[in-house]
């Protein structure tokens, strides 16, 4: 099983090369608006919405998610989406880099991880067919989504690898139907 990550530096030919032949994908945080400028400068735009609107399945983190959704409430000027996932996300609702925090979050029904949130996103609208995951308190102390699934799409607002914890990945794998072929990990 090939599972990529995207990163947008280095062999971007390679990258094109590699998507027809993965079995899932991971669109990490980083800058939602770097990542969008450069997947188009790049021509991958086009056919990372189209591999994963066909059902590639793909975990997307922080600005991952911001780079999924189908409308921002705050675009930067300019800024695109793949349009892949039907939610209206707002970027950096919980501050700036120096409000970043820990916090466990609970995702779907029986995992509970410690999360880090670095100008995280939250969900303010979840289309038809897009399942809530998580939830937790926002800015104003009032519940916010940070955890949405549709499809083979799983969108998280928060850095679930930056606590040493796989099970937010096996999680995923096992969603999309792919533990099964990833037999070279062992997950906790």
């Amino acid at each position: 099983m090939r599972i990529g990550v995207l990163t947008l530096q280095g062999g971007v030919e390679e990258h094109l090369e590699i998507l027809d032949g993965l079995d899932g994908i991971v669109i990490p945080g980083g800058e939602s608006t770097v990542i969008d400028k450069l997947a188009r400068t790049f021509d991958l735009a086009g056919p990372l919405a189209a591999a994963i609107g066909g059902g590639l399945p793909t975990l997307a983190t922080c600005a991952g998610l911001i780079y999924c959704a189908r409308d921002l409430d705050n675009p930067a000027p300019g800024q695109q989406t793949l349009g892949v996932l039907d939610v209206t996300v707002r970027r950096n609702a919980f501050g700036s880099q120096r409000h970043s925090a820990e916090q466990p979050v609970p995702v779907g029904e029986d995992l509970t991880v410690d999360a880090s949130f670095i100008r995280a996103p939250i969900v303010t609208r979840v289309g038809e067919g897009v399942e809530v995951l998580s939830r937790v308190p926002g800015p104003d102390s009032e519940p916010v989504v940070v955890g949405v699934r549709a499809g083979a799409v799983t969108a998280l607002s928060f850095h679930p690898e930056e606590n040493d914890d796989d099970r937010v990945h096996a999680a995923w794998l096992r969603a999309a139907a792919l533990v099964e072929k990833f037999s070279n990990h062992v997950f906790a």
